[in-house]
């Protein structure tokens, strides 16, 4: 059984979006730009050699949901991606403090979310198992 067009489009769209956001704050990490290291470093004190150890390991989390056909793989990869986005978060309002601006990190969030959601919608879709 196929998934519906219009489930296979809204996923790849979330999954795109996602993966373009989430590529888009790796490169600069993995080049150590320098708003990186104001950023992770100075601003939010993770250590230098940290900023490209998570640049590597997000643009590798892109290829894992990008790449069908390793379910335990791409659920790895949606982990991982989250656990930056919720780490970012957090460490940003322990550092600063609460305020609407951080509001913004949803932009990163929900294409996510959605992403998952139709990830496993369409293979559900499919007739896949989930714990496949």
């Amino acid at each position: 059984m196929a998934a519906t067009k219009k489930t296979k489009t809204l996923y790849w769209i979330f999954t795109i979006l996602f993966a373009l956001i989430m590529f888009s704050t790796a490169v600069p990490n993995v080049l150590m730009s320098q708003d990186s290291i104001d950023l992770i470093h100075t601003r939010l004190g993770y250590p230098q050699y940290f900023i490209m150890f998570i640049g590597i390991v997000k643009i590798l989390g892109v290829i894992g949901i990008l790449i069908p056909g390793y379910p335990r793989v791409t659920e790895w990869a949606y982990a991982g991606l989250f656990f930056d986005l919720a780490a970012a978060t957090v460490s940003g309002i322990v550092v600063d403090g609460f305020h609407p601006a951080q509001l913004g990190m949803l932009v990163f969030i929900a294409p996510g979310v959605l992403s998952y959601i139709y990830y496993h919608k369409k293979r559900m879709e499919e007739g896949i198992p989930i714990t496949a």
